[in-house]
């Protein structure tokens, strides 16, 4: 295992973490009692690979249904020293329900601290002030530092750019000295946020870069011959971890079996720029061979914001996810992504569409120099990627 400095924690953190999502018995709050025995020795076999490996960053949060109640089974008969443990809690208009939130995870997970406390899902404005202002839920986080419960405090986001730089810029109650988001090749969004983050010595930590990043795990044929000789997930793993800024990326196993592929991304690194180069260059072939020169960078068109659009209609991610499977052949990704809109709240703002006022989006079309091409994209990508509604695994979290 390769291991980086985690900025200003000063953790030597291993390039992957064990993220712990996927291994638990379900999204619902099960008690133990009802969790089976053949999961909870999964879930304790997949921890076990994770350290054989030498990744001993384990993460999980509150709202990941079992997940802390079974990992408080095995981590407390694993040294402590040899684990950096990371839980996450929803901020809460209330700070007092935020610190009961976290002695309630503290105590699922039978520890005496955890190494890393983020606030969960700061992704807009209510999240972040709750979170930030005097007497926030930051400030509450703080106090529970003081009293050797917390090592390190950071936050999480599904949030757009602007409102993860205010988050990663607030200097009150010291900031944050770390922080998780989504950067991964197919959605390059947050990299201002990244480069912030450096100026401050904060640890960056990719969240999701296998299953956000793309569904990698069960790539299209397309997409997996752009990317060869490596897999898909391998490349996307070098892609992430060849930037130093970069500390540590999410492997969200389900097993232990789920981990090989990843591993195959290490030896890579010594000269992943040389690997990555001919894969990068065939993917923006790809891409303007599918969409043409104007489109390859569907977030740097003049696009409204979901809440200036039609129907609060959220285009630029349709659009974004149109060009993903007009190019790559992401159509399966793009209907799972599409479908979440309008069911998950802050964590996936804005609405499907619904019926396309060609009136209304032309004049959208217009303005983003895209004159009319806008009214064909809506029209193939409701039919594309309409189709059953979609749930988020937790009304929570991610």
């Amino acid at each position: 295992m390769i291991y980086r400095k985690f900025g200003k924690t000063g953790l030597s953190i291993p390039v992957m973490s064990c993220g712990g999502m996927r291994y638990q018995f379900g999204w619902q709050d099960s008690p133990l009692k009802d969790i089976p025995q053949k999961n909870q020795d999964n879930l304790e076999a997949t921890i076990h690979r994770a350290l054989e490996l030498g990744i001993n960053h384990i993460e999980t949060a509150r709202g990941y249904g079992s997940s802390e109640r079974q990992l408080g089974m095995v981590l407390p008969t694993i040294p402590r020293n040899d684990l950096i443990v990371q839980t996450k809690v929803v901020p809460k208009e209330n700070p007092d329900e935020f610190i009961a939130d976290f002695r309630d995870s503290l105590e699922r997970l039978k520890l005496d601290y955890v190494d890393l406390l983020a606030i969960h899902g700061i992704n807009h404005e209510p999240t972040l002030q709750w979170s930030i202002r005097p007497g926030g839920c930051l400030e509450a986080a703080r106090k529970l530092q003081q009293e050797g419960l917390v090592r390190h405090i950071g936050f999480s986001t599904h949030g757009p750019t602007d409102i993860i730089v205010r988050a990663i810029q607030h200097e009150g109650d010291s900031g944050f000295d770390y922080f998780n988001l989504h950067w991964y090749y197919i959605n390059q969004l947050n990299w201002p946020a990244i480069q912030e983050a450096n100026k401050r010595d904060m640890g960056v930590f990719i969240i999701s870069p296998t299953d956000k990043g793309g569904m990698l795990f069960d790539p299209p044929e397309k997409l997996s011959q752009l990317t060869a000789p490596l897999h898909p997930i391998v490349f996307n793993d070098l892609f992430c971890l060849a930037n130093n800024l970069v500390h540590t990326i999410s492997i969200g196993a389900s097993c232990p079996g789920d981990f090989d592929l990843h591993v195959e991304t290490l030896p890579l690194l010594e000269n992943a720029q040389q690997n990555l180069k001919p894969i990068l260059n065939r993917l923006q072939s790809a891409m303007v061979e599918g969409v043409g020169e104007q489109l390859i960078d569907p977030f740097g068109l003049n696009l409204p914001e979901w809440n200036d659009c039609p129907d609060q209609v959220n285009i630029r991610i349709i659009v974004w996810l149109w060009t993903l499977a007009k190019a790559f052949d992401m159509v399966e990704y793009g209907k799972k992504r599409y479908s979440l809109m309008g069911n998950a709240d802050h964590w996936f703002p804005g609405q499907k569409l619904k019926d396309v006022d060609e009136v209304a989006w032309e004049k959208i079309s217009q303005e983003c120099g895209l004159n009319g091409k806008l009214i064909d994209i809506l029209h193939e990508s409701k039919d594309l990627f309409g189709g059953e509604e979609a749930k988020r695994l937790s009304q929570s979290s991610d």
